[in-house]
């Protein structure tokens, strides 16, 4: 019983989250840091055995872990250097850039390539949708096909650099939570979706026979010097380079180039960054009131009933790995947000991975794949919402299309099964 009563926060921001959506309508989402708040508030009031002010320390030791805090910053110099990339040019650079090149009989295949290149240059899905989305709506048009099909051609690969980017929220959240690099998550994450892209690539591929006359942006020299953040950023995570020192560096040579180029001034830099950090606001307190609000139900026992309960039953790693893709499944559909959904089952998977000896790599990779699996086809999230408004088509057209995620939840269904790629 008291386990229960300890989780019951949990319980109450859900309910706050979904049954509130549902009496708004039309999937509209209430403000999930309202559910936080109030689910928080209930937490701390049900806690017993403490004075008012010890729960609220309790409640703020959580809220300012130090991962809580390293996320923050990451949020912060993600928001900037995202702002500023955009501002400059950058966005509009990279997607005429790849589309440039690509010949038209490809050029479903090329809208792939060219979402996947730019929503791991800039680490987020809904970015990425929002700067193609437009292009392949007008596309559609000349070229008499389906829009929705187009838009989920945009939408399937703004999900892989959701899933890979070193800036995406989910990859950070993912590792911090699980205390792995990202370097050692994205070599395991990309041996799990790389089959998966390559099968899509490939439909994608054999599909383009109508856009053989389609006409290609032209390109100057200022297009391939906008580019540079990106491909640095790209490269030095690669190589390893701490993340804060990546954004730092690309932020950096953005806004160098922005006032080579005359795109921006010094002022102009100064108000992107601070247009991209306070974009990130809202994420950055879900972020320290879930770490908070996760604190006091640790505190109180929660966290322990709870694993109980999901490994009461478990008897092997595979079944382990399935309970984790589970929980996250569950949370993304309650949250409607992937990013909170491994926020708030990222201390239990851990839990769960050391009881079973799966390496945190493994986990962070499995939690990051199947909440952009849940995200992209949730007809209710912010994503879809956003690519069916810009395209003015339902969300119901999209969904069939969507062979990028889709094929990435069949992937993990079979990593599980046949418990590959090892780690």
């Amino acid at each position: 019983m008291r386990g229960l009563l300890a989780l019951s926060p949990v319980v109450v921001l859900l309910v706050i989250y979904l049954v509130g959506s549902i009496v708004a309508g039309d999937f509209y989402r209430i403000p999930i840091a309202v559910a936080f708040v109030v689910a928080s508030v209930y937490a701390i009031a049900i806690t017993r055995g403490n004075t008012l002010a010890e729960r609220i320390d309790n409640f703020s030791r959580g809220a300012a872990d130090t991962r809580i805090m390293y996320m923050v910053w990451i949020f912060v110099l993600a928001g900037a250097f995202a702002a500023v990339a955009k501002a400059m040019g950058a966005v509009d650079a990279t997607v005429n850039f790849t589309l440039h090149f690509v010949p038209g009989n490809f050029l479903p295949a090329g809208v792939f390539v060219a979402a996947c290149f730019i929503s791991m240059s800039i680490g987020t899905s809904v970015g990425t949708i929002v700067a193609l989305t437009p292009v392949v709506t007008q596309l559609a048009a000349q070229m008499d096909c389906s829009v929705g099909w187009l838009v989920a051609i945009v939408v399937g690969g703004a999900f892989f650099g959701d899933n890979l980017s070193f800036i995406s929220d989910t990859t950070i959240v993912a590792t911090q939570t699980q205390g792995c690099s990202m370097r050692s998550k994205f070599h395991s994450n990309i041996r799990l979706v790389l089959p998966a892209a390559f099968v899509v690539l490939l439909i994608y591929a054999f599909s383009g026979a109508s856009f053989a006359d389609a006409v290609a942006p032209e390109i100057s020299f200022a297009d391939f010097v906008k580019v540079i953040p990106y491909l640095v950023v790209i490269a030095t995570a690669l190589f390893g380079v701490n993340v804060l020192l990546v954004l730092i560096l690309g932020l950096l040579i953005a806004g160098i180039i922005g006032l080579c180029c005359g795109n921006m001034d010094v002022i102009g830099f100064f108000t992107a960054c601070g247009a991209g950090i306070s974009s990130m606001c809202e994420l950055i307190i879900v972020t320290m009131l879930a770490g908070g609000l996760l604190e006091i139900v640790r505190i109180n026992g929660g966290m322990d009933f709870l694993i109980r309960i999901v490994t009461l039953r478990i008897r092997s790693r595979r079944v382990a790995e399935a309970s984790i893709c589970l929980l996250t499944a569950l949370a993304n559909v309650c949250t409607a947000n992937n990013t909170i959904a491994i926020l708030t089952v990222g201390e239990i998977s851990r839990d769960i991975s050391h009881k079973f000896g799966i390496v945190p790599r493994r986990t962070a990779s499995l939690l990051d794949t199947t909440s952009c699996f849940v995200q992209g086809v949730l007809p209710y999230g912010a994503q879809l919402l956003m690519a069916s408004g810009l395209a003015s088509v339902s969300p119901l057209e999209i969904i069939p299309n969507l062979y990028y995620p889709m094929c990435i939840g069949l992937a993990v269904i079979v990593s599980i099964l046949l418990q590959r790629p090892r780690s």
